[in-house]
């Protein structure tokens, strides 16, 4: 009840629907004139997306493109993101730094901001007059807004656009996550979902869903010339390329640092992860830690600033280059990681980590209270099993990473558990069927880059 009474947005829209508009709504869906109808008298396709944090930006990123491949008509894209959405036209409202938050009272400082950017979302979407609209992550802005814009149109009677949301919400986590689950329809028509499980338990509740896999599989498909075997999930970088390059030599021992990509997730890692390295700098010879810079200004200026104090080497890494990332995790020994969507990429490196999750006390007091899993990293969610070494909450120490991290350097046995066990998750979040039900004899098929995850999403949404 709280977090929704912070959240309440008093700008005179009624946010109540009644049981029997929303029934009258659903049954209107099927005749609704298809997207690419509406295309054809307008002779374009006006898409508003709005994606709220980096990982969002490169999904949309890859949708847009696809999209625009797709599409007999010509895309004109409005809403909110960020750099790798602008390379495809996107002019976005406001940073999208203003909305990329994560935690429940972390969020309080900047309430009277996402306010009025939840505003100014809701009008710009109205002015543009969609026939699609797609929100990727980010629930706690994104479903507001897609709240906000359908209650308008219920209350004005105007025929609503297309609402698509791409990466299902993690109800299959939460205590009572089902039962939401079931509100959705009143607001989103679509979800994509990145989980094999996910689509079955939205279409039981009510919600159409289409599994389009994991996002991170198209980074294979882009590095590997844009085709992978689905029993060989790996990106295997040019290490001694990227030594070269950043003028690291071949005796050092790297360890990439991910830090997050939000400013408040990376002000409070990056002190835990310092004082990791100054527990591990005696262990190793040349001991250098590469810092994977999220495309974020904030992020970037107060890193530059913090690692002034670093007790190691230290070699900032811009995001935005996925050759010279994967090359990076080519070249390293071990990572460590904030929670999120890294630890799916580390894993496609074949790079072993170790996850660290910290939050504010109270936001970590409702996880614990809330939390039906006992995993926060995707492949142990997936492969339900502590295959990654996971540091949450208290437990996140520098003293307890140091000590995990040490025996995944020095542990064969460990590294090659973590190695073994991507070919398995990777398996599992692939979209296409690896076997014809009639074979007794498992073949190789190819992922081709006309079923990757966002070639599916923007099929789906064209023939919508």
């Amino acid at each position: 009840m709280f977090v929704k009474a912070i959240w309440n947005v008093k700008n005179g829209m009624n946010m109540s629907i009644s049981f029997v508009r929303v029934i009258k709504r659903s049954l209107s869906i099927s005749s609704r004139e298809s997207v690419q109808e509406m295309a054809s008298k307008d002779g374009e396709i006006r898409v508003f997306i709005v994606a709220g944090e980096v990982s969002g930006d490169i999904i949309a990123s890859r949708f847009m493109n696809s999209l625009k491949n797709l599409a007999p008509f010509p895309i004109r894209f409005a809403g909110v993101g960020g750099s790798m959405m602008s390379k495809h036209g996107l002019n976005s409202l406001f940073p999208l730094e203003d909305i990329s938050v994560m935690g429940i009272w972390e969020l309080l400082p900047h309430l009277s901001k996402f306010r009025a950017r939840l505003k100014e979302t809701v009008e710009s979407a109205l002015v543009f007059r969609p026939h699609v609209v797609l929100t990727v992550d980010s629930k706690g802005f994104n479903f507001r807004f897609l709240k906000h814009l359908r209650t308008i149109y219920d209350r004005d009677r105007l025929a609503s656009p297309r609402h698509f949301h791409y990466v299902a919400p993690s109800f299959w986590a939460w205590r009572g996550g089902e039962a939401r689950l079931k509100g959705l329809s009143e607001f989103v028509d679509h979800i994509f979902c990145i989980l094999p499980f996910e689509a079955e338990m939205c279409r039981s509740n009510g919600v159409a869903a289409t599994f389009v896999g994991h996002p991170t599989l198209e980074d294979a498909l882009e590095l590997n010339g844009n085709k992978c075997i689905d029993e060989e999930w790996k990106v295997l970088g040019d290490g001694e390329e990227f030594r070269k390059k950043y003028g690291i030599s071949s005796g050092a021992t790297i360890i990439s640092v991910l830090p997050g990509s939000r400013l408040q997730e990376v002000k409070r890692m990056l002190s835990i992860f310092s004082e990791t390295m100054e527990l591990l700098k005696d262990s190793h010879s040349e001991l250098t830690a590469v810092i994977h810079v999220a495309p974020n200004k904030d992020v970037e200026n107060y890193i530059k600033q913090a690692v002034h104090e670093w007790p190691i080497s230290v070699v900032l890494l811009p995001g935005g280059s996925p050759f010279t990332k994967y090359n990076s995790f080519s070249a390293s020994r071990v990572a460590l990681c904030a929670s999120g969507t890294v630890a799916v990429e580390l894993q496609l490196a074949r790079l072993p980590c170790v996850v660290a999750y910290r939050a504010h006390l109270l936001t970590e007091w409702y996880i614990r209270y809330k939390a039906k899993i006992p995993y926060i990293s995707l492949p142990n969610i997936v492969l339900e099993s502590s295959i990654i070494p996971e540091a949450l909450f208290g437990e996140c120490t520098p003293s307890n990473l140091a000590s995990v991290l040490m025996d995944l350097m020095r542990d064969t046995e460990l590294r090659e558990k973590q190695i073994s066990a991507a070919n398995t998750f990777f398996a599992l979040v692939n979209p296409v069927k690896r076997v014809s039900v009639n074979s007794t004899k498992r073949e190789p098929v190819l992922f081709e880059s006309t079923t990757t995850p966002s070639m599916i999403a923007s099929s789906a949404v064209l023939n919508s």
